[in-house]
C-alpha cells in the first residue's frame, strides 16, 4: 500500500477515457483496460477498474474468468443478467447493489436481459451500467456472490452506501466487499440537490449521467470524473437531474 499522498483534485473528462467499440458493446474506461494501457494511469486508490458499458439488447459478455478481484455492479438502464460457476443467478437493475469476490477463480457471464417476456411483453432496450474492481486485503479467498435491493435508501436522497469493507459501514452498507479499506456510495439527485463527499485519503468521483458542480471544481458531466486525493468535504451540486458514484479509499495500491 502506498505511502501519505499529496493533496490533488484530478479532473478527468469523459473524452479522455480509453474507448471500446465491438458493435454490440459501446465501452469507455477510466483506467487501463484490455488492450488500452498507460502505465501512468492503472488505478486510483484500490479502485483498478471502472468501466462504463453499454450492452445492446440480446448480446452480452460470454463465460469468462476472475480471480482475486471484488466486482461491483451498478446498473443505470435496462437489467442485466448474472450466471456464474458458483451456481450464482440474478438479474440486476436500477437499484440493486450486486458484489461478486473473484477469490481462488470464478466465471461468469453478463447478458442484457431485454430479450426476456416480462410482463408479457417483450423488452428491446439497451442495458447502461457502471462496472468497478478493487483489489481484496488478501488473495486466495473463497469466491462470493452478493446483491440487495436498495431502491428505497436511495429515493431518501444524500450519499447511500452500496458496498463496502469498512466497519463504519458494518450496519448501513449493501452489501459487503472484501476490501477494509473501501466503500462505494451512490446519490441520485435532482436539480438544486447537493450532497457532501467524505474526507479520506483517496476519493474517486464518476458522474455516470446528469451534470453536477463540484465545490472549488466547477462544472461535470456524464461521465466525467475527479480523482481526490488527501482531500474531500467538497459538496456536489446537480446542475441538472443527476447520478455520482462515489469511492471512499483508505488505502492505495503501491505504485
Amino acid at each position: 500500500m502506498a505511502g501519505t499522498p499529496t493533496p490533488q483534485v484530478d479532473i478527468r473528462r469523459s473524452a479522455e477515457r480509453f474507448p471500446t467499440e465491438a458493435g454490440w458493446l459501446t465501452s469507455r474506461h477510466s483506467f487501463s483496460f484490455g488492450h488500452h494501457h498507460d502505465p501512468a494511469n492503472t488505478h486510483h486508490g484500490v479502485l483498478l477498474v471502472n468501466n462504463d458499458d453499454v450492452v445492446r439488447p440480446g448480446t452480452g459478455f460470454d463465460t469468462h474468468p476472475h480471480r482475486d478481484m471484488e466486482i461491483v455492479t451498478w446498473v443505470l438502464q435496462g437489467s442485466l443478467v448474472h450466471q456464474d460457476s458458483e451456481g450464482h443467478n440474478g438479474v440486476i437493475y436500477p437499484g440493486l447493489a450486486q458484489r461478486m469476490s473473484a477469490g481462488t477463480g470464478i466465471r461468469h457471464s453478463e447478458k442484457n436481459d431485454s430479450w426476456r417476456l416480462q410482463g408479457g411483453d417483450a423488452h428491446d432496450e439497451p442495458v447502461h451500467f457502471v462496472q468497478m474492481w478493487v483489489v481484496p486485503d488478501e488473495a486466495g479467498i473463497a469466491p462470493g456472490y452478493e446483491q440487495l435491493e436498495i431502491g428505497d435508501e436511495l429515493l431518501k436522497g444524500g450519499l447511500v452506501p452500496v458496498a463496502s469493507g469498512m466497519d463504519k459501514h458494518r450496519d448501513a452498507a449493501a452489501i459487503r466487499i472484501k476490501n477494509r479499506y473501501a466503500g462505494l456510495y451512490a446519490a441520485r439527485l435532482q436539480a438544486g440537490q447537493s450532497v457532501q463527499l467524505p474526507e479520506a485519503p483517496y476519493l474517486h468521483l464518476f458522474v455516470p449521467r446528469g451534470e453536477v458542480n463540484l465545490e472549488g471544481a466547477g462544472a461535470l458531466g456524464t461521465g466525467d470524473a475527479v480523482r481526490l486525493t488527501a482531500t474531500g468535504g467538497q459538496r456536489v451540486t446537480a446542475a441538472a437531474d443527476a447520478e455520482i458514484l462515489v469511492w471512499e479509499m483508505h488505502a492505495a495500491i503501491a505504485a
